[in-house]
């Protein structure tokens, strides 16, 4: 929906659920995204929640894990939210005078919008969406309601199994072929397929050193140093306007994605391009581990028209540095705007190949995976 018109967003505000707290001072070029405080305000969920059709404990559960930032990661909320599909699924009932294909096709749509409300859905999400409505389409009118409802319930279960969990390890598999002794592997924040392939690396017992790059707000790859650390893993770790600095000593980019888009363009974390870009300075090749659930037909140019926006005062802030706050009150003023953006584009130009769960592929043939295997296998 887009969030500058007055109109629909007040619409939207009487059917919405979750009562937010918006921004005072919008940035104008991204008024058309939503735009919320992290102190997100709650006062009369319960009563919207028992008042209009009935929730599902689950996707409840999941939805608000999602406003308090419980769940975070491409492949962590996709997981959660098919889980709480399924659990909703094996407790539904089919109303007297409706049919099972209709009337579940409407729930699953009612639970999308709640959890769209605490936050706004991943590419990989509404892709995992589209497979479960197309399920639930194509169900044969013969079988009755518990095999529709045990049927949908596998569905779900192979979904997660085959293009998410056994998906990684397939791409874990190709990227390790491209670590040797002696490699210098820069990652940035912290992707699980990544973290997967350092580990399975170690495992092979290669030796290599890796470089760690992370960036304010989240400092995601605070929690990525630990692990690999405690496992033994040679690191180095330094923010990312140092990337420039220590990319001399690297001889290896890989990346995660939260999506490929159908002109090889990468979507990931808010920094991605910048150490792509300055990679491809250098000369040095840039690998994005990618499964293929996340590719879509979409073309996008910026990262202007479709993005997320994070807590605008988690920029003005420090976290756990209550002397470090050089914004003071700066940040209740009405000519100060605060832009945390979630997300970046980076042109598959940088990019060198793609690891995905259906081999090693070039940036130009990432329409090949959304045309051929995309539709063929994952949608139907």
């Amino acid at each position: 929906m887009q969030f500058d018109d007055k109109s629909r967003v007040e619409k939207a505000k009487k059917r919405a659920v979750v009562n937010q707290t918006e921004v005072r001072n919008r940035v104008e070029l991204f008024r058309h995204l939503p735009q919320y405080e992290h102190g997100t305000q709650l006062p009369d969920l319960e009563s919207k929640f028992f008042r209009n059709d009935p929730m599902h404990r689950a996707v409840y559960k999941v939805g608000l894990q999602y406003l308090a930032g419980d769940i975070t990661g491409g492949n962590a909320r996709c997981i959660a939210m098919l889980q709480a599909f399924s659990e909703a699924i094996r407790d539904y009932t089919t109303p007297a005078e409706k049919t099972l294909t209709r009337d579940l096709t409407a729930k699953i749509g009612s639970y999308v919008s709640f959890l769209i409300e605490c936050r706004p859905l991943s590419i990989s999400m509404g892709n995992a969406i589209r497979f479960l409505k197309n399920r639930i389409a194509k169900l044969p009118l013969t079988l009755s309601e518990s095999e529709a409802k045990t049927s949908l319930c596998l569905d779900i279960d192979r979904f997660i199994n085959e293009k998410i969990i056994l998906a990684d390890r397939v791409i874990v598999r190709h990227a390790s072929t491209k670590i040797r002794d002696g490699d210098v592997l820069l990652t940035y924040g912290s992707s699980c397929v990544v973290e997967m392939l350092l580990s399975h690396a170690l495992e092979l017992g290669k030796k290599f050193h890796v470089v760690i790059v992370d960036s304010r707000p989240k400092l995601e790859g605070q929690s990525l140093l630990r692990r690999l650390v405690a496992n033994g893993l040679n690191c180095t770790y330094t923010h990312l306007n140092a990337v420039s600095y220590i990319m001399h000593e690297v001889t290896r980019v890989f990346l995660g994605a939260s999506s490929i888009l159908s002109n090889g363009t990468v979507y990931s974390r808010v920094g991605t391009a910048a150490v792509a870009m300055v990679a491809n300075a250098f000369s040095v090749p840039v690998l994005i581990c990618c499964e293929a659930y996340k590719f879509h037909e979409r073309v996008q140019l910026d990262s202007i028209c479709f993005n997320e926006l994070g807590d605008p005062q988690a920029v003005a802030k420090v976290s756990g540095r209550g002397d470090v706050n050089y914004l003071g009150s700066l940040g209740n003023k009405d000519n100060l705007q605060l832009l945390n953006l979630m997300y970046d584009a980076t042109p598959s130009e940088y990019i060198s190949m793609i690891v995905t769960d259906y081999g090693m592929i070039p940036p130009t043939s990432v329409p090949v995976i959304v045309r051929e295997y995309c539709r063929d296998q994952l949608w139907i």
